[in-house]
């Protein structure tokens, strides 16, 4: 908690957007902006955001502002949906602490039907193409139940905090139509890396490849081309083989990563591939540790939390874990959790700013678990959890 502010009279300023001040590497200062192979085209049609209401809205207390998240007293100004203006005020009588909409970088919202099924399983015991139990269970499952089971873990999502997530959607074409059933009613926005035949573009938003160990998935990614659609593929969460391989398939996107070595990074660099990583699921299935330092020098990393068979989507977990198990900053792991998603999505959210769109989490800063908390960004990273969560603005 901040100590009471002086008896002075109330001075309020406007903050201009913030220059991110942590990792200076050319690698990351070319990723600012979200990168144009990334098919940012296609991201923005699928950020179905429901409409604004109008009118001007104010939200108190302290504002992770800009995108080095500089803790600011005051308040941030909204009008009909978006970042009308940041004010400093150091009056604010309120201990609330304003902080951007979670965008979840990686998930596998179809096993939401089988929670914890696969505890103790292996990484091909559990998941893995076409044989798994995460497989069998989608195949047996009835449409009307899976359908359930996603929309009410969307509604876990926005209930701490998510705006959107990267979604790796199994069963071709049925299981986007069922995403998109499940996500109608919930205000979390799907975007959907389809699988099967390439023609689930047509309803797809892009293609979700499973490694390319699997399959050489050539056809895929020429369909993702003509389509402007993105390409995203696993790679490296068992063993390096399969990195170059989809290295070389010019992907929009990698997922985990965990066995990346130098002659990887390089690529990645060079290629501007973005990666999104998930310790909790790595973790629980075995497979090791990402080399999180050494992505963030050389390419825009995201955090998702992967299958909801495994662990709950929570970006409060995810970030806690990847906080106080990698030598990375808070800020650091703030921006995977947030700006950095939207990103690599094309998402005009995950910076607090004038111009932006007000997707926004407001926490309660005088919770039983956040009151005494001397650093805000720490707090929200390493201690804050979904019970925190006072409103979520999307």
């Amino acid at each position: 908690m901040r100590p009471p502010a002086p008896p002075t009279p109330m001075a309020t300023t406007r903050i201009p957007p913030y220059s991110a001040t942590t990792r200076k590497s050319t690698q990351e200062r070319a990723c600012a902006t979200p990168p144009q192979s990334v098919g940012t085209r296609a991201f923005e049609n699928a950020y179905r955001s429901p409409v604004p209401s109008a009118g001007m809205t104010e939200l108190a207390g302290t504002v992770l502002a800009g995108d080095a998240f500089e803790p600011t007293r005051g308040r941030v100004v909204i009008d009909d949906g978006r970042i009308d203006a940041v004010e400093e005020d150091t009056h604010v009588d309120s201990e609330d602490i304003i902080l951007p909409a979670f965008v979840n970088a990686h998930t596998h919202l179809g096993d939401s039907i089988a929670k914890e099924a696969a505890v103790g399983l292996s990484l091909d015991d559990a998941v893995a193409p076409p044989n798994s139990l995460k497989h069998r269970r989608l195949a047996a499952a009835d449409d009307d139940d899976l359908v359930a089971a996603m929309r009410h873990t969307l509604t876990f999502m926005h209930q701490t905090g998510t705006v959107a997530c990267l979604d790796f959607r199994e069963s071709g074409r049925p299981g986007t139509e069922a995403l998109r059933a499940a996500a109608d009613t919930v205000d979390v926005t799907p975007f959907i890396f389809g699988s099967g035949d390439p023609d689930v573009l047509d309803i797809a938003d892009g293609y979700g490849a499973s490694g390319a160990n699997d399959n050489d998935f050539a056809d895929e990614r020429a369909a993702c081309t003509r389509r402007d659609a993105p390409f995203a593929i696993h790679a490296g969460e068992p063993d390096a083989t399969d990195i170059h391989p989809a290295l070389d398939l010019e992907p929009d996107l990698l997922v985990h990563m965990v066995h990346a070595e130098d002659t990887h990074l390089t690529r990645v660099a060079d290629q501007s591939v973005p990666i999104a990583v998930c310790p909790r699921a790595n973790t629980v299935l075995d497979v090791g540790d990402a080399p999180i330092p050494a992505l963030l020098d050389h390419t825009t990393v995201a955090l998702g939390t992967d299958n909801v068979m495994l662990n709950p989507p929570s970006m409060f977990r995810e970030m806690a874990t990847t906080a106080k198990r990698f030598d990375v900053s808070a800020t650091d792991v703030l921006r995977m959790a947030t700006t950095a998603g939207a990103e690599i999505a094309g998402l005009d959210c995950g910076v607090i700013e004038p111009g932006r769109r007000a997707a926004l989490v407001v926490l309660d800063g005088d919770s039983h678990n956040l009151r005494n908390a001397v650093d805000p960004v720490q707090a929200v990273v390493r201690r804050a959890t979904g019970l925190d969560v006072k409103r979520v603005l999307t």
